[in-house]
Parts: structure tokens; sequence; C-alpha cells
């Protein structure tokens, strides 16, 4: 099959402006561009450069996910009005991390997302967009995100089963935590709205060294607890040409948008586009 390969905009190539970064992708082999907020101007510089707008950053879930009533009507009328703002630009997809804005348990922030979330789901239906979940965990201790495995998915869908709510599919995550990434398709694949092309390497020494626990006292590697770093594809363990078959087989025609989170390639614009366009060559070869 053939996906559009996009890209969720690193910062320092961000730094450019959207000016600068639209030719350069397409030049590049880029179809499609994430935004981190739902700006007119840049889409219809998009659009002239015949890329495709990907995501757009959703906002206001943090303070929606907290027990304070306040913080909760602030949250939801910053998230709607997003939806409105990106249905306006004739965005399609909000990416979202769905983290609690204070400290609670997993169960707690689940039983708290099922009475504050119906109503915003009414408010994707209206406008036509699709609010993506990817499932970064979190951060170490709590890893306290929703979304990030099988069993919460299941019942955030039971819950509401709008087509509405969707999945942003970024296996990366899954390898860390040890989830089938293969697998996690076929159960979830027709929820898919937005996917993320992003690449895990598990590497045997830490796995050793720390087991499934951050490392401690060694010094390991930006987005990384030391038996895991992120990287782009085609350096982890994730065969992009099955992902990119099942995601056929459910029907996923967006794009897979290059996420750089690669120590390696941090730092300066240059390495940052050194990685994308790495990234560019393996998925082109994979999913065409």
């Amino acid at each position: 099959m053939s996906l559009p390969i996009g890209l969720r905009i690193p910062g320092k190539i961000w730094a450019q402006g959207i000016e600068s970064i639209a030719p350069w992708a397409r030049s590049n082999g880029l179809g499609s561009l994430d935004l981190p907020r739902p700006d007119p101007v840049a889409a219809e510089l998009l659009r002239r450069e015949a890329l495709v707008l990907g995501s757009i950053d959703a906002s206001g879930t943090g303070d929606l996910l907290t027990r304070d009533p306040e913080r909760q009507k602030k949250g939801f009328a910053a998230l709607v009005e997003r939806i409105n703002q990106t249905a306006a630009v004739g965005g399609k997809v909000l990416f979202s991390v769905l983290g609690p804005g204070e400290q609670m348990s997993r169960r707690e922030s689940l039983e708290l997302w099922k009475q504050v979330f119906p109503p915003v789901i009414e408010h994707l239906e209206a406008s036509g967009v699709s609010l993506a979940i990817e499932g970064w965990p979190g951060g170490f201790p709590h890893y306290g995100n929703l979304g990030s495995t099988p069993e919460v998915l299941r019942a955030m869908f039971q819950h509401c089963p709008s087509p509405n709510l969707g999945i942003c599919y970024d296996p990366s995550h899954l390898v860390r935590l040890g989830i089938d990434y293969l697998r996690f398709l076929d159960e979830f694949g027709d929820r898919v709205r937005h996917c993320h092309g992003k690449d895990t390497e598990i590497m045997a020494t830490g796995l050793y060294d720390y087991g499934h626990l951050p490392a401690v006292l060694d010094k390991v590697p930006a987005n990384s607890e030391g038996y895991w770093r992120y990287c782009v594809p085609g350096d982890g363990v994730v065969d992009w040409e099955r992902v990119a078959f099942r995601l056929e087989l459910h029907g996923y025609t967006g794009p897979v948008a290059i996420e750089l989170e690669d120590h390696r390639f941090g730092g300066s614009r240059e390495r940052e586009e050194a990685g994308v366009l790495k990234a560019v060559r393996h998925l082109a070869r994979v999913t065409a």
C-alpha cells in the first residue's frame, strides 16, 4: 500500500517558520504536516503547497481532568474552542495526550474522564472532528496517562463508542510497554485516526542492568529509561511494512507522521532534518 508520509514538526525546524518548512517538506517527500494550533494562515499555505493538514494539537485536557470544578469549566471551554477552530481551518483530527492535571491513579482519572468527556464527544461529532489519543504512558513513577493500554482503551470505547473518539497509533510506546503492537491493530485498527512514525530500540545490556525499571545511577540518553530508547523508523524493532498492511486492512488512509524523538538527531536544525530524511527514506521503502 502507499501511505502518505507526514511530519510532526520538531522544534529547531519549527523555528524556521512554516513558510520555509512547507516547501522543504514537499520537496523532500513529505505529504502532510501536523500543526500545533489551528492557524488559518498556515493551513492555507499547506493547501498552496499541496500538503495535507495532518493533526492539530488539542488544548484544555489537563484542566478538564481535575477534580476542581472551575478548572474543569476552563478546560472544557478551551477544548471546545479548539475543536471549533480546527473545523474552521479544515482540520479533521485533534491530537491529544490524556494526562490528568493533578496527581491521581489511572483508575481515578478514568472514572473522572467518564464523567466529563461525553459532552466533548458531542462537540466532536457536531464539528466532524475526531480526537486521536496517543498512548504515551506519562512519566516515571506514575505513568498516569489514559489510553496507553488495551485494558483502559476498551473501557473508554465501551463508555463512549462514538467514531469521533479515536487513537493516534504510535507503536513506539507499545513496544516499550511490552504490548504487541500488531495485535493492537487487530483489536483497535478501526479506531486509528492518526499515526506517528516513531520506533523503539530495546537494548539488551540495559534490559539486563535495569530490567523494566528506569536506570537509577547510570546516565541514559534523552527519551530513554535505559533499557529502551525512542528512535527513527527502521532503527528499532517495529516492522513498518506489516504495520502499513494492517492499517490498510482497517481502512486507514491518513499519514504516517514522523515524530522525531531520537536523541541522535537533536540539538540543531541540520541534525533534525537529517533524522527526518532518514525516517522518510525508510518509510518510503516499506509503505509504498
